[in-house]
């Protein structure tokens, strides 16, 4: 019997090219059998491109992909599957009205003289569900269940099509902590069990706790290849981005001013159940601090947000804003005083078929010099755009006129936060504004947030990463089922005692919280 080859999947010489960027230049990457490959780069770097090319979702214009040393031709994701070739996207697949059973089997369902026999596939997928630990509830609708459970369905539906090439493309974006630590304990079992595995992140600790080897990918290029035991997270950091990146955020000590936001006794209902998602909030935030709200993702901290945006109506409570009474206003009218950097970017943050351009002045158009008689200027709304493009590195394949959807999550992020940063308004209401992305985007996004805070601004930080809670906040507060159960010193505390207020094992005294 002929000797197995070293790799199992190698991509050579692949260029990919879109209009106006080369998103692969001459990439080469290859993948050892039952390994944990990283795939890191920033964003825009050609990291998912590289990927959606295995899969078959685009088609390269030059370079060629081999399986155990022999080419194949992978025309669409039917033949990656064929291949055995799975992939977690960073947006999710499923479909929303259907349950977690359905997501699961569609498009790989046993039937039998053309009847679906659902009950052998449902015990296969708990057989799975049990085996690897992804706990999930087979017969709730994908619209009902949390992001940390869709991505468990996103795995099972990969391994229950019996796939031994495995790619996760930044699949701990939208993860709690512990969700992740889950979810790199079940890739080391699938690497024991001698899968392999291509893993799209931008998260050194996460790379460098999981992986065994990783290709860094810098503006379309490949920088090289390296083994994780003989690497750093610096090192890493400086081949990705091309420079040192300061990976702890450097600020001066706050002096807070005024009260702008002040929240009393909030409500908010629930989308979910019948009780109240968010039950007797109380706090401010004051000119000059950024106020982090912690917690683990579920305990009403995007229900208090949409409460204080205008996006749900509280059922009980009062919010006011540079000192007037907002509890009752529309979006519009409270966005005259605030900025809202959404947890949802493409539900709340952009219209995605829209240009660059128009997502740019979606909050101003109204205001000169972007309109003029009733008509907007579009010669003004294109300077302005390239002036925000310039100032925050938005990257894009033709600028200003670049369709949002064409472009990568990141730089989708970064001009939402271009957008509301530049509107300078008293209040900043930032939710996990770094969410999918690399270091050198978030040293600057965190850099501009601090920024926020010396000119005077108040900020408002919604954000599940404990690092940026620990490095960017002045006061944490932690929510836990809904109530604020701690209010924290950074300097003073711990990520350990955090944790244990996150997690509900822990909390202030009600007149702590006052």
């Amino acid at each position: 019997m002929a000797a197995q080859p070293d790799y199992i999947i190698e991509m050579l010489h692949i260029t990919k090219e879109f209009p106006g960027i080369v998103a692969n230049d001459d990439i080469t990457l290859q993948l050892k059998r039952g390994e944990i490959h990283a795939l890191l780069g920033e964003n825009g770097a050609g990291k998912s491109t590289l990927m959606s090319v295995l899969f078959g979702l685009y088609q390269p214009e030059q370079g060629v992909i081999k399986k155990n040393g022999e080419e194949v031709k992978i025309k669409d994701p039917n033949d990656a599957t064929a291949l055995h070739i799975g992939m977690v996207h960073q947006h999710f697949k499923l479909v929303d009205v259907f349950t977690v059973l359905d997501n699961i089997i569609l498009g790989a369902e046993t039937t039998k003289l053309g009847f679906l026999q659902k009950k052998e596939a449902r015990k296969r997928v708990e057989e799975l569900s049990e085996r690897y630990g992804l706990k999930v509830d087979l017969d709730a609708k994908v619209e009902d269940i949390t992001v940390g459970m869709q991505q468990r369905v996103e795995i099972l539906k990969m391994l229950y099509r019996d796939n031994e090439i495995l790619i996760f493309d930044e699949p701990t974006a939208v993860l709690t902590p512990q969700e992740i630590d889950e979810l790199m304990a079940t890739m080391k079992e699938f690497a024991r069990e001698g899968k392999s595995i291509l893993f799209i992140s931008h998260k050194l600790n996460e790379i460098m706790q999981v992986s065994d080897r990783i290709t860094v990918l810098r503006k379309g290029k490949c920088i090289g290849t390296v083994n994780t035991k003989d690497t750093n997270q610096q090192e890493l950091s400086n081949m990705m981005v091309g420079r040192p990146v300061q990976l702890v955020v450097e600020k001066s000590p706050a002096k807070p001013g005024d009260v702008v936001l002040e929240v009393n006794d909030l409500h908010v209902p629930s989308h979910i159940h019948k009780r109240d998602a968010v039950k007797g909030v109380s706090f401010n935030v004051r000119k000059g601090e950024i106020v982090c709200i912690a917690g683990i993702d579920g305990n009403g901290q995007t229900e208090l947000i949409h409460g204080l945006t205008g996006l749900d109506k509280v059922s009980g409570g009062t919010i006011k804003l540079c000192g007037r009474d907002i509890t009752r206003d529309s979006i519009r009218k409270r966005g005259e005083n605030m900025s809202h950097i959404p947890e949802d970017r493409h539900k709340h943050g952009l219209i995605l078929d829209f240009t660059l351009e128009q997502n740019m002045v979606l909050q101003r158009f109204r205001e000169p010099p972007f309109e003029h008689a009733g008509f907007i200027n579009n010669g003004e709304v294109r300077k302005y755009a390239e002036e925000l493009i310039e100032k925050y590195d938005v990257r894009s394949g033709q600028g200003p006129v670049t369709i949002a959807r064409s472009m990568s999550g990141g730089n989708q992020q970064k001009a939402i936060i271009a957008r509301e940063l530049d509107r300078n308004k008293p209040l900043v209401v930032a939710v996990q504004p770094t969410r999918g992305l690399d270091v050198g985007a978030i040293e600057y996004i965190h850099g501009q947030l601090v920024a926020e805070r010396d000119a005077g601004q108040a900020v408002l930080l919604v954000s599940l990463e404990l690092e940026e809670v620990m490095s960017l906040s002045d006061r944490i507060l932690v929510m836990y089922e809904g109530e604020i159960v701690g209010e924290l010193d950074p300097k003073k505390t711990t990520v350990q005692e955090l944790g244990l207020y996150m997690a509900g094992a822990k909390r202030q005294g009600k007149e702590a919280s006052a």
